[in-house]
């Protein structure tokens, strides 16, 4: 018996009569399945918050080395660091220079900075946790789906986070960099009786790591969505082609929005998103591919 699927009797018919069950049993596995995923979220805030510090400093890293190229700017008469710069640096082209002050951040408040690091813990907890409570989701889902759409589900599952993770270390090692290069370079220092000196919060500078990791993560996304999209028949491949110029155009208005005003940062972001956006066309395109094949006959 081959796994051909046909209108009457098919195997994976079988396979979805044989997995259902009543409503309490449902019931009681979604009981199961919530049960892991507060665990899990709850084992990795405890592990977040107990290294919130640490993790904090490693967060403070591109504004650290921000504040070294704007100081060597500084000591060079405004030349010599600027955005081409910093891409040579973190390319590993130039070195870094070697700041005489160290970055400051302050608290407004007196429980501030324990509040910071509690969003910190969940906002790391969310991703830590992720792959189990995918997991428990797709266990949970598994048993309604048919075989092939079982094994059409699982790359999406993977490719989900890795894709968020690279979103989120473009705007680690090149996009915060570049920010706050931007921000450091709008002081007014040394001139005269008014003095303009960034002196970010530590809440508001964790609110802008996690914004930009978010907004790079989730456009990130947008070959899985495109593809499920067009697993559906919902856009095609030649649909997706015709509307190329105005996927550019919503693109770099995404990317201005969500970048700070200069272009470096603009084009770091819609040039990737664009990229994945032919990436999806041809992955939409094997698909149609895949379904006009001829159906094997038993």
């Amino acid at each position: 018996m081959n796994d051909i699927v046909t209108s009457d009797g098919s195997p994976d018919d079988h396979e979805i009569e044989s997995s259902r069950a009543p409503l309490m049993d449902h019931l009681i596995e979604l009981r199961s399945r919530l049960i892991w995923m507060v665990l899990a979220f709850a084992a990795a805030f405890i592990l977040c918050f107990a290294f919130a510090e640490p993790i904090y400093i490693f967060l403070t890293h591109p504004y650290e080395m921000a504040n070294r190229m704007f100081e060597a700017s500084r000591a060079n008469g405004g030349h010599g660091a600027g955005p081409f710069d910093l891409i040579e640096v973190i390319l590993g082209l130039k070195d870094v220079p070697q700041a005489k002050n160290s970055v400051a951040l302050i608290t407004t408040a007196p429980l501030e900075f324990l509040f910071t690091k509690m969003k910190m813990a969940g906002f790391g907890a969310v991703i830590l946790s992720f792959p189990i409570i995918a997991f428990q989701v797709y266990r949970f889902v598994a048993p309604g789906l048919y075989k092939r759409e079982r094994m059409a589900f699982l790359p999406f599952l993977i490719a989900a986070p890795v894709l968020f993770i690279l979103g989120a270390l473009l705007v680690y090692f090149i996009i915060l960099p570049m920010v706050l290069w931007f921000s450091l370079s709008q002081q007014i220092l040394g001139a005269g009786a008014v003095t303009v000196q960034l002196m970010p919060k530590v809440s508001e500078y964790l609110s802008l790591v996690t914004t930009l990791m978010l907004a790079f993560g989730l456009c990130f996304q947008l070959p899985i969505v495109l593809t499920l999209l067009g697993l559906t028949g919902i856009v095609s491949a030649k649909m997706l082609g015709q509307g190329r110029r105005y996927a550019i155009l919503a693109i770099v208005v995404v990317a201005a929005i969500v970048t700070p005003p200069d272009p470096i940062s603009q084009l770091m972001l819609a040039i990737p998103i664009v990229l994945l956006y032919e990436i999806s066309i041809i992955c939409v395109r094997i698909i149609e591919w895949r379904r006009k094949e001829p159906s094997p006959v038993s």
